[in-house]
């Protein structure tokens, strides 16, 4: 039987966290096109994830437009100690449900000085590449990122939806301290670069990581699992990514106060190696 993940803990550019951390693109409105609604409710749930031990929590420029780094700031700032803030530059929403990577050196530093304002800090924990854009060179973008850092104005740099070769090729210009791509029970197409980032000991963040489809219907595997601990499936996807790999970080995002707890409960549950196996194998 796997250990209790309740004590499961990585170092993210230099800050020891929890690995189950709080993604934050759900603050925004329902098209991630604007402010919530209930601002106030969406500052409650940022200092209720705090509260609940969470301490490393995942935002973007683009969210809201801003909304959700301003929200992170009236929750939390000077924000405690202990809490990693990343976010995330190099993407626009030109539309709603649109996404367009953006990688031109001079509207990086432009996002990453209004993500600066926007979050009331001088320097960002952890800064995402949020998309490489296909139009600008690699390198050139990377490369503003490391200028960023030199300058003070990013402590730690990570990639998002990025292969092996392009974690390589960054890592040859900066340290990279994360990379964040998209994964879950249903959606393993990066397999490869947990693989690599287990290797090479780069935390992985999973973004989007609660299961879909048939496997979470009722009736599947995550669902007899789930009655077999004790637990929710969805805390049952969540406990198989933190048993996946040692470097796997799950940024669940949720507005519910419920179902914020839930998320951050499912670090307690301990799935077997025969249970961890048949949901790897579903």
């Amino acid at each position: 039987m796997t250990e209790p993940q309740t004590a499961s803990r990585i170092t993210i550019g230099g800050k020891s966290v929890a690995r189950l951390a709080f993604g934050s693109m759900r603050l925004a409105d329902r098209r991630i096109w604007g402010p919530p609604s209930d601002r106030e409710h969406a500052v409650r749930m940022i200092r209720t994830a705090v509260e609940l031990g969470v301490e490393h929590i995942d935002t973007a420029d683009t969210y809201g437009f801003g909304a959700v780094e301003e929200i992170l700031r009236e929750a939390l700032h000077a924000y405690p100690h202990q809490v990693l803030v990343a976010t995330k530059v190099g993407q626009v929403q030109p539309r709603p449900g649109e996404w367009e990577p953006i990688g031109r050196p001079a509207f990086l530093r432009h996002q990453c000085e209004m993500s600066l304002r926007r979050l009331g800090v001088d320097r960002i924990d952890l800064l995402y590449l949020h998309r490489a854009d296909p139009h600008v060179p690699f390198a050139e973008q990377v490369g503003t990122m490391r200028d960023l850092q030199d300058e003070g104005k990013i402590a730690h740099f990570g990639l998002s939806e990025v292969g092996v070769e392009q974690i390589e090729a960054a890592r040859a210009i900066i340290d990279v301290a994360a990379v964040q791509n998209i994964y879950n029970l249903t959606t393993r197409g990066w397999d490869a670069v947990v693989d690599h980032c287990q290797r090479q000991r780069i935390p992985f963040v999973a973004w989007f990581p609660v299961m879909r489809g048939a496997l979470a219907e009722p009736g599947g595997v995550a669902a007899e699992v789930a009655a077999e601990t004790g637990a929710t499936p969805t805390q049952v996807a969540l406990a198989w990514l933190l048993a996946r790999a040692e470097v796997v970080c799950p940024i669940p995002g949720t507005s519910s106060v419920t179902h914020l707890a839930e998320n951050v409960a499912a670090g307690a549950v301990q799935l077997t190696d025969v249970q961890i196996a048949r949901l790897t194998a579903a």
